[in-house]
């Protein structure tokens, strides 16, 4: 009886964490669209090309916080020799 207890709660905490990671990851995404949808509105209005010094670098960086929720790709040995063989 008690390993069955602790087996749900264990299975509900998994489940909650998992919950929390997404709703937090649904907050980010949410956050960024509203950033970019005010972007748009003001290219919009403005209707103009922005050339080196006007155009807003900073906005083109990475989430660090969304790093961890990438996936990471494998890498295969790859050997240069191997392809002329």
């Amino acid at each position: 009886m008690k390993k069955i207890i602790i087996l749900l709660l264990a299975i509900t905490t998994l489940l909650l964490a998992s919950n929390t990671q997404e709703q937090e990851r649904q907050k980010r995404i949410d956050k960024q669209v509203k950033i970019e949808m005010k972007k748009e509105q003001k290219y919009s209005v403005e209707q103009t090309f922005y050339q080196g010094n006007n155009y807003d670098f900073k906005g083109a960086e990475v989430n660090k916080d969304s790093l961890d929720t990438v996936p990471e790709i494998p890498v295969d040995d790859f050997n240069i020799d191997s392809v002329y063989d």
